[in-house]
């Protein structure tokens, strides 16, 4: 089992979900998005999550895009897909279709707007790794999900399954990262789930990240984790230093509006939203584009002041 875990050390990209104009799946860019991300050296591919916009894509199409990934991967990197929800009955079925689709491992979210105590999370992660057959990386997002997966319920659970197998951290809290690190079996793996904290989270023995700038600057992401990963922290600090405006604008409203218009200003397809989402306020346009040029992004000549579309004119909750 530990040398299956071991696979998803280092980064994976938390893809987006291209989408047309009418709202329907775009298949053939989300190809063209994976190649991108496998041909900058990530690790492995984590489709269907929460920059993905899985919480509006129905289950047709999250097989749909998991079946796409997993093709255009072509056994490259191995795939961890997003499969959960707050419904422990439909997570066990969406972890076994997501499985059965060729997903290496299931990144299951903890259970949102239901607010489980302690002892529902467990129940409900157990049964999930019962139902799976492949690893399960817990995702712990309280901001999304309005309750925390605790260190004492995390690490009774990766204690008691074993193919829990790692959990996708995006507390915000480095003292329950740092007890997790401290305790946590072996071969369990700690991944960052927020892009800000990535070096951070390293620093102190975590295995890598699942981020959202690895949409927009996959090469230079892996080269980052890399140099973290091989203890030269010189070289992480650096990049991450380098990339810490970017990885900011692409949450100064909720994500993934920002990456995706980032996408669009570097030529990659159109920023398409499922609603209630919709455009980056033009506010944050200008500044989401210097933040692509710091980072050495060479972006096509354009109108830096006007969106492509008409843009909402209020900024949005970020969390």
């Amino acid at each position: 089992m530990g040398a299956e875990r071991n696979r998803f050390r280092g980064l994976g990209p938390a893809l987006i979900t291209p989408m047309r104009e009418d709202e329907s799946l775009d298949l053939d860019a989300f190809d063209e998005q994976v190649r991108f991300c496998v041909d900058g050296g990530v690790h492995f591919l984590v489709p269907c999550g929460t920059t993905g916009e899985s919480a509006t894509l129905d289950p047709r199409e999250q097989l749909q895009v998991i079946e796409r990934c997993v093709e255009a991967a072509a056994g490259e990197v191995p795939v961890m897909a997003g499969a959960g929800t707050n419904n422990t009955k439909e997570a066990c079925a969406r972890a076994r279709a997501a499985a059965a689709a060729g997903a290496d491992a299931i990144l299951s979210v903890s259970p949102y707007y239901n607010r489980p105590s302690p002892e529902g999370l467990y129940r409900h992660y157990m049964t999930v790794a019962d139902a799976a057959r492949v690893p399960v990386f817990i995702y712990n997002v309280p901001s999304r999900t309005a309750s925390n997966v605790t260190s004492t319920t995390l690490l009774r659970l990766a204690e008691n399954h074993e193919l829990i197998a790692g959990v996708k951290e995006a507390s915000g809290d480095i003292q329950q990262v740092m007890t997790i690190l401290r305790d946590r079996p072996k071969d369990f793996l700690v991944l960052s789930g927020e892009d800000h904290l990535t070096f951070a989270i390293m620093a102190l023995g975590g295995d890598g990240a699942i981020n959202v700038a690895a949409n927009e600057v996959p090469k230079m992401m892996s080269e980052m984790i890399n140099a973290a990963l091989a203890g030269d922290w010189d070289a992480a600090r650096e990049a991450h230093y380098h990339l810490l405006p970017l990885m900011r604008m692409n949450f100064v409203e909720t994500n993934p509006v920002p990456v995706k218009t980032a996408l669009e200003m570097m030529g990659r397809g159109r920023a398409n939203f499922r609603a209630p989402l919709c455009e980056l306020s033009a506010e944050h346009l200008g500044a989401l584009r210097q933040a692509l040029e710091r980072a050495g992004v060479d972006l096509p000549a354009g109108d830096t002041e006007k969106p492509p579309r008409k843009a909402a004119t209020a900024a949005r909750d970020t969390r």
